[in-house]
């Protein structure tokens, strides 16, 4: 998915930029109003985030000029103002969620997971004859759901375990679940998951398959979803 950030702090564009390429997301970047209206394509962004306090254009009349191009693409709104106007402004421009400023790691991915489901929700709903029925999938007792970003497992009693993913997991497990008892190697996980432009690095991979095995597996440190080859990539028993 790409997303457009509409930020004029060099600071926190770059770092959400860092933030969301990290779960997944092909991030475009403007600097201000002007700028994020000249780059915004309806079908070329998924998602926006907009800086309310911006140069040239602020985040309400770049809303305003998304929503007459396109009124169903998601918009999260970033904000230091807190007053109650503000938020009550915003939504009545469309706005999906609101992030304010300062914000944490794990409330913005919280907030942009939550849109992306209903964003891709709302898609299949209203182009139904494109999208799967059932994109579901299964890697042993783990069974995925890629529209709601999210996996589940019955617990040893019985209970149902639901789990978070972003889109980068998902990338993931689909790839060896599509390919069991392959081993996939290290620059194929690249290709196919961070995209052909990226600079591979050994680490950034090694810690989130580290991060995604906390995530999915019964025990991380006995892999059965993602078992390494050393040496070589990795591997769904299946």
């Amino acid at each position: 998915m790409n997303v457009l950030i509409a930020e004029d702090d060099v600071f926190i564009r770059e770092g959400l930029k860092d933030l969301l390429e990290a779960e997944g997301y092909t991030c475009i970047l403007a600097e201000d109003g002007e700028v994020a209206l000249r780059i915004f394509n309806p079908q070329a962004v998924d998602l926006v985030l907009l800086d309310i306090m911006m140069p040239k254009k602020d985040g309400y009349s770049v809303c305003r000029e998304i929503r007459r191009q396109d009124e169903d693409i998601p918009v999260i709104f970033i904000t230091a103002k807190s007053e109650e106007i503000d938020q009550v402004l915003g939504l009545e421009l469309g706005a999906d969620d609101y992030i304010m400023k300062p914000f944490g790691t794990r409330e913005v991915v919280a907030r942009i997971r939550a849109v992306t489901r209903r964003s891709i929700k709302q898609r299949c709903a209203s182009k139904a004859e494109n999208c799967e029925v059932d994109n579901r999938f299964v890697m042993g007792d783990l069974e995925i759901t890629p529209d709601e970003l999210r996996a589940q497992r019955k617990s040893a009693g019985g209970e149902l375990v639901t789990m978070e993913l972003s889109l980068r997991d998902i990338n993931i497990l689909r790839l060896l679940a599509d390919n069991p008892g392959k081993v996939i190697s290290r620059d194929e996980v690249f290709n196919a998951c961070w995209g052909r432009d990226y600079l591979p690095s050994s680490r950034t991979l090694d810690q989130h398959i580290s991060k995604l095995r906390k995530v999915v597996e019964i025990d991380s440190k006995a892999p059965k979803i993602i078992s390494t080859v050393h040496g070589v990539g990795y591997r769904f028993e299946g």
